[in-house]
């Protein structure tokens, strides 16, 4: 039988889920299994996406590949800006250790006549957004970084994406350490409004 709108009946799980859903800005081992990251995919690909291009794009880097990311990140970001600061420079390299896991994902941008590429931007962050709720269902932490390294030209050029490929975050994934951070709760009726007359 099919519920009324209005019905008091208790949220369904994935609602619940998706309505308690927070960042895990600290992370540690374990990462993701194998078969837990086949169902934050799964659910990735799921996402809205106009004409059915796919663009999304995931790198996956664990082990000591996390501290060659953090090469190409400290060093595209110092030819991108050759007066990057020591500080930041040291930041960028050791970024990726943040997390067992990190996911590169960008949107592999295609030519087509109803379909530009920012909707082809914003089809893979809803994948993106869809793999971190997934990853909130299973108990796993996640959080989604973006910073001067998903603008580099240079570490686009390093990754092998072309010039007009987006990198859309860079996600990171493991346990959460430590407890939920609290998050204020949000009136939605502060972000909506009627169309103008």
């Amino acid at each position: 039988m099919t519920q009324s709108p209005d019905s008091k009946a208790p949220a369904q799980p994935a609602l619940a889920l998706l309505q308690q859903r927070v960042s895990h800005p600290r992370l540690t081992d374990p990462g993701p299994s194998q078969a837990q990251m086949a169902d934050l995919y799964r659910a990735a690909m799921r996402a809205p996406d106009h004409a059915w291009l796919r663009p999304w794009r995931f790198i996956e880097v664990s082990g000591n590949d996390r501290t060659r990311l953090g090469e190409y990140m400290a060093h595209s970001a110092r030819q991108d800006d050759p007066d990057l600061a020591d500080k930041q420079y040291q930041k960028l390299l050791n970024s990726p250790l943040r997390a067992p896991l990190v996911l590169i994902a960008w949107a592999k941008i295609s030519e087509h006549p109803k379909v530009p590429a920012i909707e082809q931007v914003l089809a893979t962050g809803a994948a993106v957004t869809n793999l971190i709720n997934a990853a909130h269902a299973l108990g796993i932490g996640a959080v989604w970084r973006t910073g001067a390294p998903a603008y580099s030209p240079a570490l686009k050029q390093t990754l092998g994406l072309t010039a007009t490929d987006h990198i859309v975050g860079f996600i990171y994934l493991g346990t959460p350490a430590g407890e939920d951070k609290p998050v204020p709760a949000l009136n939605p009726a502060d972000f909506i409004s009627p169309l103008p007359t």
